[in-house]
């Protein structure tokens, strides 16, 4: 195995940190080690020995075991039969955990498979908890695990504070370039200063590393996060969440199949393969999908083909998708309206962009030369919060 996630190297030392303490664990389906067990799984016999107890385990969106489809689908907790522990939801009623929730919790474990995008709630649930867990004097320990899209590359807007939502708390770009652990030392030192916070650091990973290089096994962070492909092409196409267009849910390649009834895929395909964007190619195809946008409609589009991985821009390859789309059917593409991920009153893509230069930018069909050296503005910006956090080497 290339690559020791943080939760297996606790493991390698018996969680010696935890012993005697009464935790809290945060984490979903995909906190699984290297032999695909799930981290309470791990815990379960320590915690039925006495050597340590587990108070309460908390899921973030879509559920501890991914359950729950698409954004604003809350869940609820309650008592799991399998191991008596009690689970709370921070994506229901609350998502931030309340007092209630973190009494007699010594050490709070945050163990959660990010995807290296700023829209991805999982890093915004960690943020809400490390808060609570600063008023409520609890340590807080982040057990580090790769981001699938490597740590070498950021790219994208700089999220403005006046477009805070829960698909960005805090200023980060959209491909961020961060792992977890990462960016909790960037929360703490930035936001939550009193927060007592511990990393536990990976063994063998590299910023250059994607995730097949890891040796790692994917689990699917959320339900429409299939393949590790899918968050190659998502800081960008995530965008298409903020549309009328699908961007592939009810299907089983979400965010690398996009499209629409009244799009036609062949001529897109060719004017976006026209423009010779680095590191991709779009394929026109047809799809059906089984439930969200255009459920049970025939839908045309592309598929995304990432042809090369280190040159690819997924930020930039998906404005240019956008202005092509409004090109050609300027009369049928829309915007989708609030609410949007708790948000009432700005519209998605505003809150998505972290701005709403961007969308103008969009809507305008500005040279896509001009929208390049303002991203380049606001990455040269960001770089200097992101180079402060390298935890590892290249």
């Amino acid at each position: 195995m290339k690559v020791l996630p943080g939760l297996d190297v606790l493991y390698q030392q018996e969680f010696a940190p935890l012993r005697g303490k009464s935790v809290g664990v945060l984490c979903h389906q995909a906190t699984i080690n290297v032999d695909f067990q799930h981290i309470l799984d791990l815990l379960l016999p320590l915690h039925r020995q006495g050597k340590l107890h587990i108070q309460a385990v908390f899921g973030p969106q879509h559920g501890l075991w991914g359950h729950t489809q698409d954004n604003m689908i809350e869940w609820e907790g309650y008592r799991e039969p399998r191991s008596g522990l009690m689970i709370y939801s921070l994506y229901g009623q609350h998502r931030k955990p309340t007092p209630e929730m973190l009494k007699d919790i010594e050490l709070m474990v945050v163990d959660l498979q990010d995807v290296g995008a700023r829209y991805y709630t999982f890093i915004w649930t960690l943020a809400l908890t490390m808060e609570a867990c600063q008023e409520q004097g609890i340590p807080v320990m982040v057990l580090d695990r790769p981001n699938p899209i490597g740590g070498d590359q950021i790219e994208g807007t700089l999220l403005n504070p006046n477009f805070t939502s829960f698909v960005g708390l805090h200023p980060i770009a959209q491909r961020h370039g961060l792992t977890i652990g990462e960016i909790a030392q960037y929360l703490k030192d930035a936001f939550y200063p009193k927060v007592d916070l511990t990393v536990v650091e990976m063994k063998g990973w590299q910023r250059t590393m994607h995730f097949p290089e890891t040796g790692l096994p994917w689990a699917m962070p959320s339900p429409n996060m299939p393949c590790y492909e899918t968050s190659l092409v998502y800081p960008g196409m995530c965008l298409l969440e903020a549309t009328n267009l699908s961007e592939g849910r009810g299907t089983t390649r979400p965010f690398e199949n996009f499209g629409a009834p009244w799009l036609d895929g062949w001529a897109l395909a060719q004017k976006l393969n026209e423009l010779q964007l680095p590191g991709v190619y779009f394929r026109p195809i047809q799809f059906l999908p089984t439930f969200h946008k255009h459920a049970n409609q025939t839908c045309e589009g592309c598929f995304i083909h990432v042809t090369d991985r280190k040159s690819f821009q997924p930020v930039r390859t998906t404005i240019a998708l956008l202005q092509e789309v409004i090109r050609q059917n300027r009369d049928n593409f829309r915007w989708k309206n609030p609410p949007y991920e708790y948000e009432y009153e700005k519209l998605p893509i505003d809150i998505l962009a972290g701005n709403d230069w961007l969308r103008r930018w969009i809507e305008e069909l500005k040279p896509l030369t001009e929208v390049d050296e303002r991203l380049r503005e606001e990455e040269k910006t960001y770089q200097k919060i992101w180079k402060q956090y390298l935890r590892y080497s290249s």
